[in-house]
């Protein structure tokens, strides 16, 4: 009986150390179980917020949220396939295809995944890849519609894009870029084939076609080093120095030390720089400057037509704003020599206008509208030059006074009192012939003074119109014996009449 209950007693200790030991483990493995339902509660609370903003159109909130999902639960393969579908969506094609090769590891018979990779491979022009996936599918579902769909595009699109090329190989542009479009329709990310269009374009002529289709290559290319360069090159040929200078930069990013990018660069940044400063200073209406920096652009650059021409430009404009109409005349001659350009014809107007050569501001007016004929600034600058030659013909008030016509009012005013007091008939009273001309000076002096110190009169005078030319309408020129004094002077002159 005392060994019986020994023996009790001893198992009763037994088990109470052993209860000692496992409690501690038993503790942890509740504490895993606990872990684990808050994990996946999370999980499914993430999986939930993504399916709902997915519904609502917010695909940035819903791909947060399944990163979010992927990390709590990295072995489950639909949380992968729903990030998948949101990279899709997205237009992120490499990270699609990263998320349904994941799921189709963990479950090769995961059609959804299958036919969303091979829909990516399709739309890459990746057609063996494409196909070898729908035919997984059909190979235990042969009746899935969506992939019998797919599966029937990839052959069309193959013999489009071999047409295509053996098109290009012969020359006939118009129907191997016609072809290739035709396969962008069914394959839309797929760099090779933009860039095979772009090509396409360029040998037959149309390179800004070119550059579009070599801007959705890089697009779909993010380290497409040599898709850069091509960009910016093609960029800088055709004047559009300061998106050239954007991609290169791009391509720097890249590869700092890349062998073309790099020297590529240092050329180009210093001609657009000297171009940028030239654009903001005509803008701002400071001409001297405009010319210094569009001289340095042009010394910079002598070789590439399209950037020599922005460069001749600007002078043109800026010599021509300035009034050096001899200098405006040789940049916007030498500008129209590489391109035709309706403002730059203006520009070389107006720079006639200065010199008094009516009948060749005409002339560039005319081209200007030939080009466009609803350009309003031709259209204009036409019935102006036309009207100042007229006016030729009569008086011109800045001549009289002996001013630019840029002059200030301040300006006018002092040439004025100059004027007056050198020709005020008083001075000649001992020359009748003298005092007589005298007479007919003062007269044209005060009209030009009126003219040109009124707004409205100086306006109309600028536009081929005299606001004192009793033959326009609008009133006429006073004789000199209507005058008793001189209005409007500051001299108080008295006149003596025989």
């Amino acid at each position: 009986m005392l060994k019986t209950v020994q023996m009790v007693q001893l198992m009763e200790t037994t088990h109470k150390n052993l209860w000692l030991k496992l409690t501690p483990y038993l503790a942890l493995f509740i504490f895993i179980d606990l872990s684990e339902c808050i994990n996946q509660a999370e999980v499914d609370r993430h999986l939930e917020l993504g399916k709902q903003y997915l519904a609502r159109g917010q695909l940035g909130d819903a791909l947060s949220h399944y990163h979010s999902a992927v990390e709590g639960d990295p072995h489950n393969y639909l949380t992968y396939f729903k990030r998948g579908t949101v990279y899709l969506a997205l237009g992120k094609a490499k990270n699609a295809i990263s998320d349904f090769d994941l799921v189709l590891e963990m479950k090769p018979d995961f059609t959804a995944a299958r036919i969303s990779r091979g829909n990516i491979h399709l739309k890459q022009a990746n057609y063996d890849l494409a196909q070898l996936d729908f035919y997984n599918v059909l190979k235990t579902d042969p009746y899935n519609q969506e992939a019998n769909d797919l599966i029937a595009r990839i052959d069309p699109a193959k013999e489009r894009v071999r047409l295509a090329e053996y098109y290009y190989a012969h020359d006939d542009y118009v129907n191997a870029i016609h072809l290739v479009t035709e396969a962008l329709e069914t394959s839309p990310w797929a760099p090779q084939l933009y860039e095979l269009r772009s090509q396409m374009h360029m040998h037959n002529g149309d390179e800004m076609a070119a550059v579009s289709d070599i801007r959705s290559a890089t697009k779909l290319q993010s380290d497409n080093t040599e898709g850069y360069f091509k960009l910016s090159q093609l960029l800088y040929k055709l004047g559009h120095a300061s998106e050239s200078l954007k991609f290169i930069r791009e391509c720097l990013k890249l590869d700092p030390e890349h062998k073309d990018c790099f020297p590529f660069y240092k050329k180009i940044k210093k001609v657009e720089k000297f171009l940028t400063e030239a654009e903001a200073a005509l803008e701002n209406k400071n001409y001297q400057e405009c010319i210094d920096a569009a001289l340095k652009a042009e010394k910079n650059e002598k070789e590439v037509q399209n950037v020599v021409y922005n460069a001749k430009r600007l002078l043109c404009a800026c010599y021509s704003n300035d009034e050096q109409s001899e200098e405006a005349v040789t940049a916007c001659t030498q500008a129209l020599e590489i391109n035709d350009d309706p403002n730059v014809y203006c520009d070389r107007a107006e720079a006639y206008l200065q010199s008094e050569l009516y009948d060749d501001a005409i002339r560039d007016y005319k081209a200007a509208l030939e080009m466009n004929s609803q350009f309003e600034r031709a259209r204009e600058g036409l019935s102006k030059a036309e009207n100042r030659q007229k006016q030729s013909e009569r008086r011109d008030y800045y001549k009289i006074l002996g001013v630019k016509r840029t002059a200030s009012k301040r300006e006018i005013t002092k040439a004025y009192r100059k004027m007056a007091q050198k020709w005020h008939p008083d001075n000649y009273q001992n020359d009748e012939k003298m005092k007589k001309i005298a007479e007919k000076k003062f007269i044209d002096i005060a009209a030009a003074k009126e003219v040109l110190t009124d707004d409205e009169k100086r306006r109309q005078f600028d536009n081929g119109e005299d606001p004192l030319d009793p033959e326009s309408g609008r009133g006429g020129m006073p004789n000199f014996h209507q005058f008793h004094t001189f209005h409007g002077s500051p001299f108080q002159f008295k006149f003596h009449f025989n």
